[in-house]
């Protein structure tokens, strides 16, 4: 994004401790740790370190809610990097802690937990969120209170302007690409594929809706046609039935319908469509937000006979199809 950040004077140690947990693999091998131990973190806890000494870090993660499945590893990942961290002498000499709070993939648990990793626990920065809906909700208190915030998947292109705008103050970024990047190539695939009728449905949140308009956007250019342009088909995050919407997004007899979907919702929204007979000889075309084996569990396996197929992409991998 090229956007830059500046932590508080006090909290030098910041940049350095982020990008430690970054490349955590280099480090692994620098201090000649096998990362076998744990840092004894938890969601809601704290690694042990002596009160005020060495650097206070936060995660902010989907330990439920949509997108457990995914974020549940990246709890591991987080406890992973701060042991490794703490094994090489940690950050100047003194451990890092870090307390990880579950933001349940929801906008207002995600907001509640971000302001207790600032004024409960006083981190100097948190890796999260990973929903662009939640980042969204927690963005305002990182800046507020100058806490770097640092997202691992918020991936929605509304980032990518408000950052321009100066909304951040600095105090946000992203390690993920925008889905300014992931769309197109979503697009450019169902072209090379020869589809040129496609239908959307969207996960009603920044994350679906930035996706769905640059999808339509750049489909249009390379001379396609979004069948429901007219009326898109956004379901709501909180559904537990999705029948109605599956139907909705099948319509029109589309040769393929591009899902932009959380691995939950998503595959109960896939599963519905086989269930109900629609998505026989249509091309559903995902992206990575459904890469998780708790997405084809939630579809079922017998309504995933028809294979995936992971599409190598020069410019923008990511983007695979179903049909």
């Amino acid at each position: 994004m090229g956007q830059s950040f500046f932590p508080r004077p006090r909290r030098g140690p910041l940049a350095l401790g982020l990008v430690m947990l970054t490349f955590v693999p280099g480090l692994m091998t620098a201090c000649g740790s096998d990362s076998g131990g744990s840092s004894g973190t938890d969601s809601g806890q704290t690694s042990n370190s002596p009160p005020g000494a060495g650097l206070k870090l936060g995660a902010l993660l989907p330990v439920t809610g949509d997108l457990a499945s995914i974020g549940q590893n990246m709890v591991k990942a987080v406890d992973l990097a701060v042991t490794t961290v703490n094994a090489c002498e940690g950050v100047n000499g003194a451990p890092v802690a870090i307390t990880i709070e579950d933001d349940q993939t929801e906008p207002a648990a995600g907001s509640a937990a971000m302001g207790k990793l600032v004024e409960v626990n006083d981190v100097a920065g948190v890796v999260g969120a990973f929903a662009s809906s939640v980042s969204t909700a927690a963005v305002a208190i990182a800046r507020d209170n100058k806490v770097v915030l640092i997202s691992p998947g918020s991936t929605s292109p509304v980032f990518t302007e408000r950052a321009k705008n100066g909304e951040f103050g600095g105090f946000w970024a992203r390690t993920a690409p925008s889905d300014a990047f992931q769309a197109p190539a979503l697009a450019a695939l169902a072209e090379k594929k020869g589809l040129t009728k496609v239908s959307t449905v969207v996960i009603n949140n920044d994350y679906g809706v930035g996706f769905e308009e640059q999808f339509v956007q750049s489909f249009n250019k390379l001379g396609g046609k979004v069948t429901n342009q007219g009326s898109p088909v956004r379901y709501d995050p909180k559904a537990t039935t999705l029948d109605s919407e599956a139907a909705a997004a099948f319509s029109g007899n589309p040769q393929a319908v591009a899902a932009i979907l959380y691995a939950e919702t998503g595959g109960l929204l896939l599963k519905s469509a086989f269930e109900q007979g629609l998505s026989e000889g249509v091309t559903v075309l995902l992206t990575d937000g459904v890469m998780s084996e708790a997405f084809v569990n939630k579809v079922g396996k017998t309504a995933m006979v028809n294979r995936f197929l992971q599409e190598p992409w020069e410019r923008f991998p990511g983007p695979m199809a179903m049909g």
